[in-house]
């Protein structure tokens, strides 16, 4: 009966996540950059805007707060394990396409993050309140579609925010160290429970300290191995390019991919990563102290430049530079020995970069199911909802998790329809807001 429904979710999660999602999406992408007149210039502005942690206007959290909690939830297991499976189903080439799907999504993260800090209220406990579901009822007027939104996002949280993270630690942990999930899961579940009891601020604390950290170390892990395979360098950089327009034929036990492979596979797993357009990262940008929204869509748009520019083209480079995709490996296994070919230092990257890119998705994502559960509930939901969160690290640690998986990916795709929708219809607002404070020179006012 299991198999069952974990083979019916997989299918149903497949069809979702298919060509015409992708299409919306990347499509999405692609007319919001045309539209902004490729506001993708203006990320070395909008890095250096990022990095002020001073009070700049109304909001709960600083600019760096916001981005690093976002981040947080949106640098995890798909920049690690998911970019080894866009190579090991795509060929060397889909990494060229997640590149760019990273670079055209830039413009769909500014987008949905300023929609959302125009939009956000204050709750009648004094906290911000944003996020496509309030764009959805104040922006465009259609309450169905805002609760729509919210009720998928709060599943998809418990899902993929939750369970199927504490799942990974856990197993992870036990496959490489044997120690036991309950012992993993006890320490996660106390961890969660310290940091999140305290609200955004408690893990804006703990995420502006951790992502840095767990960022910078896994990029100088990367570029010190690719640094030691120097030589090859080259050969891998000429293989991405060329793949990614001709298609990889088949080597060793590689079964070969076409362009299309390529493309598909690379957007996929990009879009997947990155989360630009799927609604989840603007929920905290609406949370920032910012003098206006364009600001504030600045910063959080340079949280897709580091997690699908950066952090996944170096997963990417280390996986193709280490020739083992050619093996037929794919997923876990595949990540696993391409950072096992260099001993002591590739498993060490590897272990301390799963482990800190997992612990921190879940302290992002509470605070994005926290919000959903207050549209839906109202506030007298927060607390209850917290401890919910600490309850189901601990049983996501010790439980296999398939079906859940599934279905989370299936809720997680839905999201994205009425967030994209409201950026469609809404595009006239966002480049108004751009053309105010941005093309007129007064985004310091």
């Amino acid at each position: 009966m299991m198999e069952t429904l974990e083979n019916l979710l997989g299918q149903i999660s497949d069809w979702v996540w298919g060509i015409p999602l992708l299409v919306l999406l990347f499509g999405t992408h692609v007319f919001l950059t045309i539209r902004l007149k490729f506001i993708q210039k203006f990320i070395g502005k909008a890095i250096k805007i990022s990095f002020s942690r001073k009070k700049e206007g109304e909001g709960d959290i600083s600019q760096f707060g916001a981005l690093t909690t976002a981040l947080a939830a949106t640098i995890g297991t798909g920049n690690i394990v998911g970019v080894a499976t866009a190579v090991a189903s795509g060929g060397p080439g889909a990494v060229l396409w997640m590149w760019l799907t990273g670079v055209f999504g830039i413009a769909t993260k500014y987008s949905e993050a300023l929609l959302s800090v125009k939009y956000r209220i204050t709750t009648k406990d004094g906290l911000m309140a944003g996020g496509p579901m309030y764009v959805l009822e104040k922006g465009l007027n259609n309450k169905f579609l805002a609760v729509l939104f919210a009720a998928f996002t709060a599943v998809t949280a418990f899902g993929i925010g939750n369970m199927v993270q504490a799942n990974s630690i856990s197993s992870l942990v036990e496959e490489t160290f044997k120690v036991s999930p309950w012992i993993t899961g006890s320490i996660m579940t106390i961890l969660t429970a310290v940091v999140i009891l305290g609200g955004i601020k408690s893990i804006a604390t703990v995420c502006e300290k951790l992502v840095p950290f767990m960022a910078v170390f896994y990029v100088l892990g990367c570029l010190i191995i690719l640094a030691l395979n120097f030589s090859s360098l080259p050969h891998t950089f000429q293989l991405i390019f060329e793949s990614a327009f001709t298609g990889q034929a088949a080597i060793g036990g590689f079964l070969g991919a076409g362009v299309r492979e390529a493309i598909r596979f690379g957007i996929a797993r990009g879009l997947f990563s990155n989360e630009s357009g799927l609604g989840s990262a603007p929920i905290v940008a609406a949370a920032a102290q910012t003098k206006n929204p364009v600001r504030q869509a600045l910063v959080s748009s340079t949280g897709t430049f580091w997690d699908t520019v950066v952090v996944c083209a170096m997963t990417g480079l280390v996986v193709v530079n280490s020739t083992e995709w050619m093996k037929g490996l794919n997923g876990a296994s595949l990540t696993k020995q391409a950072f096992s070919d260099l001993p002591v230092i590739g498993p060490i990257v590897l272990t301390i970069g799963l482990l800190t890119f997992v612990f921190s998705t879940i302290l992002g994502w509470s605070y994005y199911g926290e919000k959903a559960a207050e549209y839906l509930f109202g506030t007298k939901i927060t607390k209850t909802y917290r401890w919910l969160w600490v309850v189901f690290v601990m049983i996501g640690s010790v439980l296999s998790l398939k079906a859940v998986w599934s279905f989370a990916d299936i809720t997680n795709a839905l999201m994205a329809i009425p967030n994209l929708i409201s950026l469609i219809v809404l595009n006239k607002i966002i480049v108004n807001e751009t053309r105010e404070y941005l093309w007129n020179g007064k985004i310091d006012e």
